[in-house]
C-alpha cells in the first residue's frame, strides 16, 4: 500500500511496516452494543433476503455438518443505520486518516455472522486486480462479539505485504498455497468489543472455523485514500456484482439478483 510517509501518524510508521494495526479501545462501547443488537435485529427484518441468489447474501460450508449455511451481508450500512454509523465514526476515521496520511474513503461494507461451524477463510490477500479497486485499500475489523482462536478469529502474517500481489494480477480471487508464509509470524487478531483492526489489501490472512456454540458476529469495513478517487463506494458494488455474476453463471447458478 503506497501513503505519504511524510505525513503519517506513529501509528501510519508502523502500519506501513507491519501491513496491520491494532486499535485498542478505539470505538466507544455503547455504539458498538447498538450495533451488536441491531446485527440481530437485521436478521429479523430482512430475512427474506436471505437467498442463495440474492448477491447480497454470502455462504460457508459447516465444517461439522457439511450443511452451506448463511454467512454475511455484503453490503450492510443501507440496511443498518446503527452499522453505517460506525462505518463513519469520527475515532475511526481519524484513525485512519493517520494510517494514510490523508482522508479515508470508505469502499466495501459487511456484516458476517461466522456462525458455530462456518469453516473460516483460506489463506489469500484483499486485493483484487480490478481497474477501480485502488492499491490503496485496507480492511477494518469492528467485533460486535469477542473475536478469539476458537471462533475463528482472523491471522495476519506481517511483513509479507511489500511484495505486493503474491498471486497472478488476472483480475480474479486466488487462495495463496499455505506455503507462502512463515507460520511462526501469525498474528491471531484477537480483539474485544470496542477494539478495531486494521490490515492492508496486500497483508495475506486466514480464519479457522468458529468451534463454538455462538456466532462471532464482525463488521467487516473497507476503505481507501481519498486521492485514490474519492468516493468509489457505488463503483466498486458495481463491478463487484458484474463479476460475481459472471462468477455463479460459469457454475450454473441462474435467477440470480440483488436485493
Amino acid at each position: 500500500m503506497t501513503v505519504a510517509t511524510e505525513r503519517v501518524s506513529p501509528a501510519g510508521a508502523d502500519f506501513v511496516r507491519d501491513g496491520y494495526m491494532v486499535f485498542r479501545g478505539l470505538l466507544d462501547l455503547d455504539a458498538v452494543h447498538v450495533a451488536a443488537r441491531d446485527a440481530e435485529l437485521v436478521l429479523e427484518r430482512y430475512q427474506h433476503l436471505v437467498s442463495v441468489r440474492n448477491l447480497r447474501c454470502r455462504w460457508s460450508d459447516n465444517v461439522f455438518t457439511g450443511e452451506c449455511q448463511f454467512d454475511a451481508f455484503d453490503p450492510i450500512i443501507d440496511l443498518s443505520p446503527p452499522c453505517r454509523q460506525l462505518a463513519g465514526n469520527p475515532r475511526l476515521l481519524t484513525a485512519l486518516s493517520g494510517l494514510y496520511g490523508e482522508p479515508a474513503c470508505l469502499f466495501k461494507d459487511k456484516l458476517i455472522f461466522k456462525q458455530p461451524g462456518a469453516k473460516g477463510y483460506k489463506l489469500h490477500q484483499d486485493w483484487i486486480a480490478w481497474e477501480r479497486f485502488p492499491r490503496s485499500f485496507l480492511s477494518v475489523l469492528v467485533p460486535l462479539d469477542p473475536a478469539v482462536r476458537e471462533n475463528g478469529c482472523t491471522i495476519v502474517y506481517p511483513g509479507y505485504h511489500h511484495n505486493g500481489p503474491l498471486t497472478p494480477a488476472d483480475g480474479d480471487y486466488h487462495e495463496l498455497p499455505p506455503e507462502t508464509v512463515d507460520e511462526a509470524m501469525a498474528v491471531p487478531l484477537e480483539l474485544e468489543l470496542g477494539d478495531v483492526a486494521v490490515f492492508g489489501g496486500f497483508t495475506p490472512h486466514r480464519s479457522d472455523p468458529n468451534t463454538t456454540d455462538r456466532p462471532r458476529r464482525q463488521l467487516y469495513f473497507s476503505y481507501t485514500r481519498q486521492s485514490d478517487g474519492g468516493d468509489l463506494r457505488s463503483l466498486h458494488y458495481d463491478d463487484f456484482r458484474k463479476w460475481l455474476t459472471e462468477k455463479y453463471t460459469k457454475y450454473g447458478k441462474t435467477g440470480l439478483y440483488f436485493e
